[in-house]
């Protein structure tokens, strides 16, 4: 199968349901499959803007710097919607490192040094165009320059959690931990934990 199916697709209208929050359109497309056969479908997408996430870890104390805050989709779908994650963010306009670096003193005080790229990937592919960027930074106590917690003007109400590597890890099985972009960013550390620090 070719790489590029650009060719196999051909938007015929693209609609705006919502511009509420974010955009939601309604795309109709000609689909050409791989037996040759065109088929007329339609999907809803639901475009957010890219974002970027980080993981903090104190090698020191073996700590990994997560947040906890409310989201309402999780809590319409049985959830209590108070999710530990890892700090994430939308671009905004800006680069992956520079947003990331923002999101991470915005949300835990903690002003990152060294941010290494770690990769990028679609998150819900089936519905969302965003695609996040994944970064890890070393931190310490030094690193510590504000209360963190989010910003006032966007009603944000984060809270800031420390905790060790292993319970966080621990915490993925007990689903304490149950957002996809930290579950990967914990597995990676635990992957590469001997080369952190």
């Amino acid at each position: 199968m070719s790489a590029d199916k650009r060719a196999n697709i051909a938007i015929v209208e693209e609609k705006l349901l919502s511009d509420n929050w974010y955009y939601l359109h309604r795309v109709t497309f000609d689909y050409t499959d791989s037996k040759g056969h065109t088929e007329r479908m339609h999907r809803e997408v639901y475009d957010r803007g890219n974002g970027a996430t980080i993981l903090l870890y104190d090698p020191k104390r073996d700590v990994v710097v997560l947040v906890r805050q409310f989201r309402m989709p999780a809590y319409k779908n049985g959830h209590h919607g108070y999710l530990v994650e890892t700090p994430a963010g939308l671009l905004d306009g800006n680069q992956p490192e520079e947003a990331i670096r923002r999101e991470a003193i915005e949300e835990t005080g903690y002003q990152v040094r060294d941010v290494r790229f770690l990769f990028k990937c679609f998150m819900s592919p089936g519905a969302v165009t965003e695609i996040i960027h994944f970064f890890a930074a070393i931190i310490d106590t030094s690193d510590r320059v504000a209360e963190g917690g989010g910003l006032e003007e966007e009603h944000e109400d984060i809270e800031v959690l420390e905790v060790a590597l292993p319970q966080a890890l621990s915490m993925i099985e007990s689903g304490e931990i149950c957002d996809g972009k930290t579950i990967m960013l914990l597995q990676w550390a635990a992957l590469n934990r001997a080369t952190l620090g």
